[in-house]
């Protein structure tokens, strides 16, 4: 026995070892997999053939070259040679000659672009496009950010790497970096399983998800070789080696970009570095830029503020304010009082410290809560002075002058260690003093399982009266006080009035816990709700009924109330990040009170906050109420914002160089220097003059306040810079010709700082006429549904997409992913299906373009002719529409779904006509839908145009094509023989499914039949009535009115009314003339349309021998017959025969034909 089970423990220590070296395996192996480039991408759809697509791709690369070489995409304003300075208003100017500038945000440097990217720059992209067909001239220009920490935090690390593993990082061994806890022995049951099999409890996606610990490896991951990764130890290598990779990612893209104008921020350009030190000087010139103490997140390691964008989690996150109050210790408990004897003198004093949203509460705290299970310490303000709160709380105290001057601030959390650590438990009895309390006698620490240790201080302060969580807890506390451990009259203190509202009460907590059924602690959702109720009513509507504020308005003593308590020594300011916040170097954030340089947006200068609000709400297009809504909401509460650092790459700020430009501050007008960025410099170093052969030295603020017309030229001007007056001219040209920005173009996760900030920078530097015109936010971009991840390898950079399906299908599947502020998808099936849709295309084009066959001739036009050219004249109209509102989604199936779909029924409706189609129109088509597709296309367009059509130059100079407008009979006709035909062909297919599950049909569909079309000459009478109905509201209000269906109801025959309402409704907003439409005509010959119909129909319905057109009409008699207007094929009757009615021959109507069956 003893044998067996000395085997038995052989074996299982065996099996562990075997899973211990396997975990590790998989650790390693997962490590590789993940610094794998390719693994970023494992989950997308993997190409088989790629002949039609590399086809597709070669044209591309094509036609890139040949945009590049020509400079088709470099813009220019209108020379002062054209039109000398002052002989025309920029106005005018910009009037005579249209032009269009778009922008989107500049990428960030420490990487290159992902499918995200160029989901936004796709928007300024078509908008360009479409801008150059109207006849404009059209800059699209593209910088690169490199401000900020992120590239200095990602150097920094690589210099610590390179010196812990050497400059190729061989030395770094492998680790297991996934913190798998060592194998416990398992249990009797648990030895029933197979211990050699590898199970985890991470999800699969988690599982992947492995965190890569050192830069290098991240650099890996990106693509980066490892012989080269240690040249990214110098941050400036980051601003040479990404901006190439971006251009070069764009180019493959398509996109009409004047790289001329392109530049990297920061002071590695000097020209850009002036532009932003004349900024910055002028802002506080005019009292934007401020200094003073105020909150803000800060990163104790990096020792500054952490503003959004030097943030890898928490963007957004801004500093909570509390009222910190100061509970004195009366008497310990018995468990505290052990714990802290010796180590605390007994004459200290010894608070705890509650964080309040609510002091003007505090005259009903009846208790004082803590988690207990969290650790709390006690930490020593001063000589005689302690507090107890959680770590975290201390820690962020720590940075508002409470353990350590401003001056002073510790750099880790080991610096502030706490005298004592006390248990939530063990300090559950503990008598304190409330201030303001109408307990004078003190209140007791209870114990609350819901309080937070990451929220606040982890200590709370109970008001039962107006908070419904502490009234259900009190409630909860006193009913099970043996549970709790606590004697039931700490819990059970007199519940006093402390505000009045209109609805709820003088005690709403009590009140609303009734109303909505919270019978304890747990009822989380309710309570939630009710704390929500309870505090807009109290805060908006409530009226204090005790202290020395009695009878004011809850609104007006709050503020009161806390300067009272802070006067008295009886409270604190404290703040804290109201999110978790990691700095780009994985510091964890704080809030800190600190002396600093902020712009005073928001409510400290409402005159300029209002300016902006006015002008979102009034002024400028936003393209959705979901935009304007989010600008007027951030500028509600959006404050001042530190726009100095010490630490990362920029510029200096021009009076206290110490200190640098924040990449939010220094990246809000950029887009007026790309107007004359070509003119200062040919790089985007400035290394190397530009077009004026300006030195940066030049570029004094009295310059800049020339080019942005903030001053006129005069002659101290022109000694100082040595600038001559007609460069300056030039200067001031192109900024007044392409300045007002037509759109800038952006995620609308940046409206909250960058995009307000564009506007508030803007208001306060230049005059109204060259303020934003309009703001496009987009949402994120999914890929395939999902989440564009690395770790579950459904990721795209830019360059992977545009090199798997090429450019135009990429572009064609990003405007196919949608159009609004809520999240779009990349479908790579839709991609993959544009391959081969484009191709067919482009082969159809070319093979029918060369075809001898195609009819010719002016007047050798028939029905189907007629009708494929008005519908083209349609989508002509809808598509300019569509692009012209930014909805390229809807403008893509106008300009090539349904393009399509118009030359698909033109060439089936001939060819089963047994017509040739005529070659006007086959040529008027491919030139339509190479000019409609050209926006979101461009390189498929270019072909066509140049190589099929033979045009001798560039689509990109083409206009808009000018059609006629449509004919609303041939309109009419053509959604008729659309209908009519779908009807049909759905009504024979019904008969087929039927029969193939045994079911009875009216016929056989699978034997040659007849088919007979009815229609009808008049309207049943009933409709007159309606017709007469909506007349009148055409006339007199709307075909919009909601009143109009209301009407329609009451008439009593709405089932049949209704359809025949909205069909009126349709006819009327599609073009045709009200006249005719109310005098019960159709826009068309009914009965010559079906005729034209009918060999075709043949055709299509199988086995159908002969077709029959039958007109219902009124015999002398009075009772309806048909009569054969047209037929087709087998055994049908002559013209004007007469027929028996049968089926539904009955319902037809003009316009609305019904159809019978029978096997023959």
């Amino acid at each position: 026995m003893l044998t067996r089970s000395l085997r038995h423990c052989h074996l299982l220590y065996s099996s562990l070892s075997r899973l211990s070296l396997y975990r590790t395996m998989v650790t390693v192996g997962a490590v590789s997999d993940a610094l794998d480039p390719a693994n970023a991408a494992r989950s997308t759809l993997k190409l088989e053939n790629t002949e039609k697509r590399d086809t597709l791709i070669k044209i591309e690369k094509r036609y890139q070259k040949q945009w590049q070489e020509s400079g088709v995409f470099n813009a220019a304003a209108p020379s002062t040679s054209e039109f000398a300075p002052g002989s025309i208003a920029p106005s005018d100017l910009r009037q005579k000659y249209p032009k269009y500038f778009g922008t989107f945000a500049f990428p960030y440097m420490n990487g290159t672009l992902h499918a995200g990217h160029s989901f936004t720059a796709s928007k300024v992209e078509y908008t360009a496009g479409f801008a150059r067909m109207q006849g404009k001239r059209v800059l699209f220009p593209l910088g690169f950010h490199c401000t900020g920490m992120p590239i200095k935090a990602c150097a920094d690390k690589l210099t610590e790497d390179v010196r812990r593993f050497g400059k190729n990082f061989k030395e770094y061994q492998e680790e297991q970096v996934d913190g798998d806890e060592p194998v416990p022995a398992p249990t009797q049951a648990e030895t029933k399983e197979d211990i050699t099999k590898f199970t985890s409890k991470k999800s699969k996606a988690t599982a992947k998800a492995v965190k890569l610990k050192y830069q290098f490896q991240i650099m890996l991951a990106l693509g980066i070789p490892r012989e080269e990764i240690h040249k990214f130890a110098d941050a400036n290598y980051w601003l040479e080696y990404f901006p190439p990779l971006c251009k070069r990612d764009l180019n493959n893209f398509g996109a009409r970009i004047d790289w001329r104008r392109s530049f990297v921020t920061t002071d590695a350009n000097p020209y850009y570095d002036t532009f932003v030190r004349w900024q910055m000087n002028r802002l506080k010139e005019l009292d934007k830029i401020q200094y003073g103490n105020r909150y803000t997140i800060f990163s104790p390691k990096d020792g500054q503020p952490c503003m959004d964008h030097d943030r890898t989690e928490g963007e957004g996150v801004a500093p909570q304010e509390y009222t910190a109050l100061k509970l004195k210790v009366k008497e310990w408990s018995p468990d505290a009082a052990k714990s802290i004897q010796g180590k605390i003198p007994k004459s200290a004093s010894v608070y705890f410290v509650p964080a309040t949203l609510r002091p003007e509460t505090m005259y009903g705290q009846t208790c004082c809560f803590v988690g207990p299970k969290i650790t709390y310490g006690v930490f020593q303000v001063s000589e005689n002075e302690y507090f107890v709160v959680t770590k975290r709380a201390a820690w962020n105290m720590a940075f508002q002058g409470i353990f350590f001057k401003n001056d002073n601030f510790p750099k880790e959390a080991s610096e502030l260690a706490p005298v004592v650590e006390l248990t939530g438990s063990s300090v559950v009895g503990t008598l304190v003093n409330a201030p303001l309390s109408v307990h004078k006698e003190g209140v007791r620490i209870l114990p609350m399982d819901t309080v937070s240790p990451t929220k606040g201080t982890g200590v709370v302060t109970s008001v039962p009266s107006d908070s419904p969580d502490d009234y259900a807890t009190v409630t909860d506390l006193a009913k099970k006080a043996e549970y709790y451990g606590i004697k039931k009259e700490w819990a059970e203190l007199e519940i006093v009035a402390v505000l009045e509202t209109p609805s709820y009460g003088k005690l709403a907590a009590e009140f609303l816990v009734k109303k909505l059924k919270i019978n304890s602690p747990k009822d989380t959702k309710q309570l939630a709700e009710a704390k929500e109720l309870a505090y807009k009513e109290g805060y908006y509507k409530g009226t204090m009924v005790v202290g020395d504020f009695k009878g004011e308005a809850v609104e007006v003593a709050k503020p009161k109330v806390k300067a009272q308590l802070i006067q008295a020594g009886q409270a604190f300011e404290y703040a804290e990040p109201n999110g978790h916040v990691v700095s780009r170097s994985a510091d964890e954030c704080v809030v800190a009170f600190l002396g600093q340089w902020f712009l005073n947006y928001g409510e400290n200068d409402p005159a300029w906050r209002d300016q902006v609000l006015d002008y979102v709400k009034n002024d400028m297009e936003t393209y959705s109420s979901e935009t304007k809504n989010g600008f007027e909401k951030n500028l509600e509460w959006l404050n001042r914002w530190a726009c100095a650092r010490t630490y990362g790459l920029g510029s200096k700020l021009p009076w206290e160089p110490k200190f640098l430009v924040e990449s939010l501050s220094d990246s809000t007008i950029y887009m007026a220097y790309y107007t004359i960025a070509h003119l200062l410099h040919s790089d985007v170093f400035g290394t190397e003059a530009g077009l004026l052969n300006i030195n940066p030295e030049q570029m004094l603020d009295g310059v800049w306040d020339y080019i942005f017309c903030r001053r006129e030229i005069s002659d101290e001007l022109l000694k100082a810079c040595d600038i001559s007056k007609s460069d300056l001219e030039t200067m001031r040209r192109e900024f007044e010709y392409w300045y007002p920005l037509d759109i800038r173009v952006s995620g609308k996760d940046l409206i909250p700082n960058h995009l307000t900030f564009f506007l508030y920078i803007h208001t306060a530097l230049f005059s109204r006429e060259y303020w934003p015109c309009g703001v496009r936010a987009n949402g994120h971009l999914m890929l395939n549904g999902e989440k564009m991840s690395k770790s579950t390898g459904n990721f795209l950079t830019l360059n992977d997409a545009v090199s798997k399906y090429g450019a135009d299908a990429s572009r064609i599947a990003l405007a196919d992913a949608g159009d609004g502020v809520e999240d779009a998808n990349f479908e790579e099936t839709v991609a993959n299906q544009i391959i081969l849709r484009m191709y067919t295309l482009k082969e159809w084009c070319e093979e029918t373009n060369a075809d001898p066959s195609l009819r010719t001739g002016p007047s050798d036009k028939n029905l189907w002719d007629s009708l494929f050219e008005n519908e083209m004249r349609t989508l002509v109209h809808e598509a300019y529409a569509h692009y012209a509102a930014t909805d390229y989604k809807v403008a893509l199936k106008s300009a090539l779904y349904d393009f399509t779909s118009a030359r698909d029924f033109y060439r089936e409706a001939l060819a089963a006509a047994s017509i040739p189609m005529h070659r006007d129109l086959v040529t008027t088509y491919i030139s339509l839908q190479a000019l409609l597709i050209s926006p979101i296309a461009p390189h498929w367009a270019d072909y066509i145009w140049q190589e099929v059509l033979q045009k001798p130059t560039t689509i990109q100079n083409a206009l808009w094509p000018v059609v006629p407008q449509s004919d609303a009979g041939l309109t009419a006709a053509y959604s008729y023989i659309r209908t009519t035909s779908s009807a049909i062909t759905s009504a024979e297919g019904h008969q087929i499914r039927k029969k193939s599950k045994g079911k009875s049909t009216q016929y056989d569909p699978e034997q040659p039949k007849r088919l007979t079309i009815y229609t009808a000459s008049s309207f049943p009478s009933w409709q007159q009535k309606y017709i007469d109905l909506v007349k009148d509201f055409h006339v007199k209000s709307s075909l919009e009115d909601k009143s109009l269906s209301a009407e329609v109801g009451r008439m009593g025959e709405g089932r049949k009314a209704m359809p025949f309402v909205q069909n009126l409704k349709k006819r009327i907003q599609t073009g045709e003339k009200a006249e005719v439409v109310f005098e019960r005509k159709l826009a068309f010959e009914e009965t010559e349309v079906l005729g034209q119909m009918l060999r075709g129909l043949r055709k299509t319905v199988p086995r159908c021998k002969g077709l029959e057109v039958v007109e219902i009409i009124e015999g002398d008699d009075g009772k309806r017959k048909g009569r054969v207007v047209a037929s087709e094929g087998e055994g049908v009757g002559s013209k004007g025969e007469e027929r028996e009615l049968f089926g539904s021959a009955e319902s037809a109507e003009p316009g609305g034909p019904t159809f019978y069956f029978e096997n023959v």
